[in-house]
């Protein structure tokens, strides 16, 4: 599990990296968006990370890796929304934004570090494709959610879901970047 943990962190620190640049270049201009829209973003992300996966050829020169780098930035930006709520301004500093990223990134980890223990890292025997199915499973169960406007009899809420999706698309990453076992 020590593995796990290095290269989990190795992944974070990759989208830390982008995010962190793009913060630079546009600010927390994501502060305006509503968590239906995250939700919206990630499902075009998942959905063009299927589309390859299936089709085997991308039309645009940009692979399956960037899509799950933005499904991990939108999932933390997701989460930082669901509990600050959205503003009509950038209303955050670069550096509380980056605080905030790095506050939800280790929430991930601890959660994926308890789900590891309980499931004995099965997912390493998993098919990046089945991470893919399983994010859209997990948006379209957040989509179902959100119409309900939170309300979920037996369920986990959009926060539990955003979590899971950001921690299947680190796992599609470290075996993207480190191979199948």
């Amino acid at each position: 599990m020590e593995d796990t943990k290095q290269q989990f962190e190795h992944i974070i620190s990759l989208c830390r990296e982008l995010f962190a640049n793009k913060l630079h270049d546009y600010g927390a201009s994501w502060r305006i968006m509503r968590p239906t829209s995250l939700t919206d973003q990630i499902l075009i992300k998942a959905n063009r990370i299927r589309s390859l996966e299936t089709k085997g050829v991308a039309m645009v020169d940009e692979g399956i890796r960037p899509e799950f780098i933005g499904i991990v930035n939108y999932g933390i930006i997701g989460l930082i929304q669901l509990e600050a709520g959205y503003s009509d301004t950038i209303d955050i500093t670069n550096e509380k934004a980056l605080e905030l990223y790095d506050q939800h990134a280790r929430k991930a980890l601890e959660l994926m570090f308890a789900k590891n223990h309980d499931y004995d890292e099965a997912w390493r025997k998993m098919r990046v494709s089945s991470y893919t199915d399983l994010i859209l499973m997990k948006i379209y169960r957040t989509k179902q959610i959100e119409s309900l406007h939170g309300e979920t009899i037996v369920s986990e809420g959009i926060d539990a879901n955003y979590m899971d999706m950001v921690n299947y698309a680190v796992f599609g990453l470290i075996k993207l970047e480190y191979g199948e076992e």
